[in-house]
């Protein structure tokens, strides 16, 4: 029985959290014009959050996506009511509830399916998030192909398997010696203090133990979906490939950029007040967009801090800042009204709060440096957008990311954070934050910033290459291009598993 490329039907399954949702959206986009029908995995105030931002960008395929929304036990696992994100939790502490609460999808989940099958209408294949390993046992319960989506570099990958592997870590007494990352084909260095908690810590926590659940449920899936491209990861990819078994990789990525013409229209359309700001800065690459994704966060102190900086860095700045970043941004806010000063920098700095349109902000021409904190998907909206970066990372794999942006790639400058973020909600507005090796002064910042923008001979060669691995991401996504013959592959795969099925 031969399958038809419109009669597949894709079950996606994302971790509930913006960084994870945002290029599964994406994904069920770049899948559905391919073809295939798409249900993505949906909790009921996600599904709010998401629904039109799927119904405005898709008018042409957006039939041929819906949401499956369930149910997200918030009080059953110790989590407040309508926490149904993880960029929502009051407290990291609480993350341990919130991956409880995920594995409770599992059983309406099944449910679903069950119905479906009654209807001779199984899905396809399951794409599901990599850190969600109870999917395996709808995939096998069914016998359904499932496939892993993986959100992150595999250069930070590669790096984390080598350290790991080598027990390079038994050898550094301290946090702050910096060493080389091991059988890597580039001359790396990085501290514990820069390594994802998981990887720093012994193997007996919790969070470790995770992990090592995380990568059994990858052994049994039937390949790998990435959110990156081949020329950009090129010399890690074979690597790559070795550690993960030689399963099926497809690089599909940056899945973002794949949307971005409607992306940018739809923004336009609406007359973002943040595009209007633009609109009015009539000097190419004058502007420094900041923005720190959905899970980072500041003290108060550092708020302050970066306050000042970017202002006395006398350039023009869009900052986006969170709303609800816990008890931080309320101590800030404060400050701001006290200092008056949104009102003092208003002719060249933009004050932004919530969610802002990155990729639209990042490919306006009046911008010229992302300030970011080096999320992969931030990443590669930056590298997508051809944008020159300053790298202020803080936790899980931004640390790599910052390497592969200013070490391998040569486009980017570093704020000079030396570690990742600990306890910054403690001591907020003491003096003990400045001290602390995650804390970035506002003289960093102003250094940064001009390095960053300068105008002499290695801000051109920088901004030069930046321009060159745009190019470079927009022929991987065009008709023949690398990610593009990957999407082809991966759904020729699905269909040929279904026939040999049959």
């Amino acid at each position: 029985m031969a399958f038809q490329v419109n009669q597949l039907h894709i079950l996606l399954v994302p971790l509930m959290t913006q960084s994870h949702l945002i290029p599964f959206t994406d994904m069920a986009k770049l899948l559905a014009q391919r073809g295939p029908t798409v249900t993505i995995v949906m909790t009921p105030l996600n599904s709010l959050r998401f629904q039109t931002f799927i119904s405005e960008q898709t008018s042409k395929y957006r039939r041929k996506i819906q949401f499956l929304v369930l149910p997200f036990p918030c009080r059953e696992n110790g989590l407040p009511q309508g926490c149904e994100n993880m960029d929502s939790l009051p407290s990291p502490d609480l993350v341990p509830n919130f991956f409880s609460a995920c594995k409770f999808l599992q059983e309406p989940l099944e449910k679903w399916v069950q119905e479906k099958m009654e209807f001779g209408a199984k899905p396809s294949c399951i794409v599901s998030d990599f850190c969600l390993p109870w999917t395996e046992n709808i995939a096998v319960k069914f016998s359904i192909p499932r496939f892993v989506f993986h959100g992150t570099s595999i250069f930070s990958a590669v790096c984390n398997f080598r350290i790991v592997t080598s027990k390079v870590l038994e050898r550094i007494e301290s946090d702050s010696d910096p060493f080389q990352v091991p059988d890597i084909p580039d001359e790396i260095y990085v501290t514990r203090g820069q390594l994802p908690h998981a990887i720093r810590q012994s193997l007996g926590e919790s969070l470790s133990v995770k992990v090592n659940e995380f990568k059994a449920a990858e052994l049994s899936a039937d390949g790998i979906l990435v959110n990156s491209f081949e020329e950009l990861e090129s010399k890690y990819l074979n690597e790559y490939i070795d550690i993960k078994k030689k399963k099926k990789i497809w690089l599909i990525g940056p899945v973002s950029h794949m949307n971005r013409d409607e992306i940018l229209g739809s923004v336009t359309a609406h007359d973002n007040c943040s595009i209007k700001w633009l609109n009015e800065r009539t000097k190419p690459g004058s502007v420094v967009y900041a923005c720190f994704g959905s899970l980072s966060h500041f003290s108060s102190s550092q708020l302050k801090e970066l306050a000042i900086g970017l202002e006395s860095s006398n350039r023009h700045f869009i900052w986006v800042i969170r709303k609800d970043d816990f008890y931080s941004t309320r101590r800030f806010e404060e400050w701001l009204e006290e200092e008056n000063f949104e009102e003092r920098v208003k002719e060249r700095g933009l004050v932004f709060r919530g969610w802002a349109p990155q990729v639209s902000i990042l490919n306006h021409p009046a911008v010229g440096g992302f300030l970011t904190h080096c999320g992969w998907n931030s990443t590669l909206d930056g590298v997508s957008a051809g944008r020159p970066m300053i790298t202020w990372p803080m936790f899980a794999e931004q640390f790599h990311n910052e390497n592969l942006i200013v070490k391998l790639l040569k486009i980017g400058v570093r704020v000079g954070v030396k570690e990742t973020v600990k306890n910054h909600r403690r001591d907020e507005d003491n003096d003990v934050q400045k001290g602390l090796p995650s804390f970035v002064t506002r003289d960093d910042i102003k250094k940064a910033i001009e390095d960053l923008m300068d105008e002499g001979d290695e801000g051109e060669e920088r901004r030069r290459r930046a321009k060159e691995v745009g190019e470079m991401s927009n022929r991987v996504v065009e008709e023949g291009g690398s990610s593009f013959l990957n999407v082809s592959l991966f759904i020729q795969h699905i269909s040929e598993q279904l026939k040999h099925q049959s």
